[in-house]
């Protein structure tokens, strides 16, 4: 037999709920000590204590508790009914880190509308150019390297090189989860044979677009979108057409035909995107 103190260390459980267990007759001792009163425990007994506190977690009273346990449930059952407990907690963990990650995402906004101020955007005049494109589907906005690698292939076998910044139209008409439409151009001066996907078109001019500039990496380009968006709609602008990512400084090799100026930067924090939007006056 285990005095109280020794049964309390095993289970690791207090005293105090020991006690409390015998008092409302949970879990009574194998042996009270007369004279001393001191409470005698079994090793046996670590198992009805282990349901106890198993059904106590799962959120039942300890009255149910007592009542469940008179009913003999088997180990089984009871692993049955952790498992079940287990799945639940497991969901309320995975739902509270999404809310986790979305009030991240909010305090970026937050903070981005701090720190972009009002004169960063520009109106301008965007003049047409003669561009290499391939449009196509794919997965996300993530997914485009499939395009540029088509179409940085198409121009090296033709020995032809980019003369500016690449380009990326999205022609989806909305935020797209997946399936996203989006055609991505290379300026080019060189003639160009085109293929069953690569075209070689006129990438239209912009009479008046609202620009601003990303500097760093592609994850925080939508903060920059919000606050491009904001400043067209509070100064009376529409948006007329669909948006455009220009790659002023991206990663890659020099090697690869559509870096015009050489090797791009490596270092996320370096890299430089014009977003911009055609628009007109309302107001």
């Amino acid at each position: 037999m285990l005095r109280i103190g020794l049964f309390s260390k095993l289970s690791q459980v207090s005293i105090k709920t020991l006690r409390y267990y015998d008092q409302i007759g949970l879990l009574k001792p194998v042996d009270v000590d007369s004279f001393t009163g001191y409470r005698y425990y079994s090793l046996h007994q670590l198992s009805r204590l282990n349901r106890i506190l198993a059904l106590k977690d799962l959120g039942f009273s300890l009255e149910q508790v007592g009542r469940m346990l008179d009913e003999d449930l088997s180990l089984s059952e009871m692993q049955g009914m952790l498992r079940m407990r287990q799945a639940e907690l497991q969901q309320q963990m995975d739902e509270t880190r999404a809310r986790l990650e979305n009030v991240a995402f909010r305090l970026r906004q937050v903070e981005e509308e701090v720190v972009m101020q009002e004169h960063e955007v520009v109106i301008k005049k965007v003049e047409p150019q003669r561009m290499a494109a391939i449009r196509g589907v794919v997965a996300n906005y993530g997914a485009q390297g499939s395009l540029w690698h088509a179409l940085s292939d198409h121009l090296r076998q033709h020995g032809v090189r980019a003369i500016g910044p690449s380009i990326v139209v999205d022609l989806s008409g909305e935020y797209r989860e997946q399936d996203v439409d989006l055609e991505v151009l290379a300026p080019i001066d060189a003639d160009l044979p085109e293929s069953k996907r690569v075209k070689v078109k006129t990438l239209p001019g912009i009479e008046t677009a609202a620009s601003i500039l990303h500097k760093g990496g592609y994850d925080g380009l939508r903060e920059t979108y919000i606050v491009l968006m904001k400043w067209i709609e509070e100064h009376g602008y529409t948006i007329t057409g669909p948006d455009r990512e220009v790659y002023l400084h991206c990663p890659g090799d020099a090697s690869d035909p559509l870096m015009y100026a050489g090797a791009g930067p490596t270092d996320p924090a370096d890299y430089v995107t014009e977003v911009m939007f055609p628009v007109r006056k309302v107001n």
